[in-house]
């Protein structure tokens, strides 16, 4: 069996949608090529790298991605993170299937809190989230 193609889509490519690439190529890399991009191109957040480091996922590295820029790509599935991204992202062709699965922002939500701490409590969350999502992904694929 061949390894599925999988693109997670967020506002920016800066946090969730990293996540969420990281988690699948942590949990399936041996069924799933997972890769990540949002409707504008921004940087990672360092907040995200941070929690996911502290996961055992390692998403330093990464480069951000335009959506875009997988319009011709092979893809199996697209998945977005964010209702933007469900809203925003350009049409796939029809043998692609697309999920819609949303998660809080979390730059949005801790842009009035001071507190790193605090801030990373949130990120925790969503990471955790998407995680719990991306543990069965492959049951979800159709």
């Amino acid at each position: 069996m061949s390894k599925k193609n999988v693109l997670f889509v967020c506002e920016m490519n800066t946090c969730r949608s990293q996540m969420a690439a990281g988690w699948t190529r942590h949990f399936h890399q041996e069924t799933i090529n997972a890769f990540s991009a949002g409707i504008k191109k921004g940087s990672i957040d360092p907040l995200a790298i941070k929690v996911m480091q502290e996961a055992g996922v390692d998403i330093s590295a990464e480069e951000t991605h335009e959506v875009k820029e997988f319009l011709l790509k092979d893809l199996d599935m697209v998945v977005t993170v964010c209702n933007t991204a469900a809203q925003q992202c350009p049409a796939f062709p029809p043998e692609v299937n697309v999920l819609c699965q949303s998660f809080d922002d979390p730059p949005a939500l801790v842009r009035e809190i001071e507190s790193e701490e605090e801030k990373l409590t949130v990120y925790r969350r969503v990471r955790d989230e998407i995680k719990v999502f991306v543990q069965d992904f492959p049951g979800k694929m159709v």
